[in-house]
């Protein structure tokens, strides 16, 4: 096995393990929260909450990376993690349950900005050209492999025993990752330090700011309405079955989409591996995204709604590779960093205002018009892509090298 695969195989194991923590909460906090006498805008604020931190903490957490390199802020980012996981057992018995929730989402997010930052970063440094795609791709799989798991610890295992428990599994998940970092990720960002680099500074170069851009579109439809809603619509639309509640189908539905998301995660980073054909495996994996949107709008069957889950998934997991590895085909090394700083930052803006929109709207306006939005988000965020990077390069196989205007 190379240096790099080894690299590679490293990352995904940490970030899969820690990823359960990130996925608990979803199949379990929209229902407890009116056990708890949680609003539904503060639940959306807890499941934001994450990402609002990250939209503080991105900046700092890839400036970060192009001072001192990958390693450290990897494996302590990880640690946090885990710690983070560990707040959501302490909420359930707390007196104040929503504002440990909150806590605990708040360096759940310091961490994340701290792992997403590094891992693609990571991936960046040990790959080239003809790889870069499946690298980024089978990353950001392992990043997300480990939601899913959540889901289904929050849905299922609660169910089955309680939410403690699947709390206190997810956190000692997540522990375990930031020991595997520990002892099997060097360090490789060594020459692309830059110990003049700012704490606060993003990168605002066109590619960076249009990557980021489509992101935000992708995160809000995806991680921010579609997740934070679908325990809600399976009720709204009694679709509960198999001996599970809501929150054990939702979790299940969920779960069906992230692994959707991840088996074309690699599968699309390859494909546009082949000469540099970033632009139009994105294009065609978004309107992939549009079509099961749009069957969510009129889904009334189990079946129905698993078509569409797949059908959103594998558009969202199709295109994050390739955009990814377009960032960094576009990017100079020693700006990687703040690069996918930025590209976080706008992603996680779009992931924390999706919930907090979403289900005060689903309320006033019912979940087909929501959802029939959010089918229009990967259309005009294709739109956009294709309009900025050819005015830019006058080509759709942008690369470093391709000359701007």
């Amino acid at each position: 096995m190379t240096r790099s695969r080894t690299v590679i195989v490293a990352v995904i194991l940490s970030t899969f393990f820690v990823g359960f923590g990130g996925g608990v909460v979803f199949p379990v906090l929209p229902n407890l929260g009116a056990v708890l006498g949680i609003s539904p805008f503060l639940v959306g604020l807890i499941l934001s909450a994450n990402r609002i931190t990250r939209i503080v903490a991105n900046a700092p957490a890839g400036s970060l990376i192009d001072r001192a390199g990958t390693r450290t802020p990897f494996v302590v980012g990880l640690f946090i993690e885990g710690v983070a996981t560990m707040g959501y057992v302490v909420a359930i018995n707390a007196p104040l349950p929503e504002a440990w929730f909150l806590l605990a989402r708040v360096l759940w997010g310091i961490g994340s900005a701290l792992v997403f930052a590094t891992a693609y970063t990571i991936a960046a440094d040990v790959s080239d050209a003809d790889s870069r795609g499946q690298n980024m791709g089978v990353v950001r799989g392992g990043i997300t492999l480990g939601f899913p798991v959540g889901l289904v610890l929050g849905g299922v295992v609660s169910e089955a025993y309680s939410v403690t428990a699947a709390f206190a599994v997810a956190a000692a998940f997540a522990l375990v990752a930031s020991v595997i970092a520990y002892r099997l990720v060097p360090e490789t960002h060594v020459d692309g330090t830059d110990r003049g680099v700012s704490p606060l500074e993003i990168d605002t170069s066109k590619p960076a700011l249009t990557v980021g851009l489509v992101n935000f579109g992708l995160y809000f439809a995806y991680l921010g309405a579609l997740f934070s809603t679908l325990v809600l619509v399976i009720e709204a639309r009694d679709l509960a079955t198999l001996g599970y509640g809501a929150q054990g189908m939702s979790g299940g539905l969920m779960a069906v989409t992230v692994l959707a998301a991840s088996g074309l995660m690699l599968g699309g980073g390859k494909l546009s591996d082949g000469e540099g054909r970033r632009v139009p495996v994105l294009l065609g994996f978004l309107v992939v995204s549009f079509g099961g949107f749009l069957l969510l709008t009129v889904a009334g069957t189990l079946p129905a709604f698993v078509a569409a889950c797949v059908l959103i998934g594998a558009g969202q997991g199709g295109s994050s590779g390739p955009l990814v590895a377009l960032l960094a085909d576009l990017t100079p090394n020693e700006r990687m960093g703040r690069a996918t700083a930025t590209n976080n930052v706008l992603g996680d803006f779009g992931g924390a205002l999706g919930p907090m929109v979403s289900l005060p709207l689903v309320e006033s306006v019912g979940f087909t018009a929501v959802y029939a939005a959010c089918a229009v988000i990967p259309l005009l965020a294709a739109a956009f892509l294709v309009t900025s990077i050819y005015l830019d390069h006058r080509s759709l196989t942008p690369t470093a090298e391709t000359p701007g205007e």
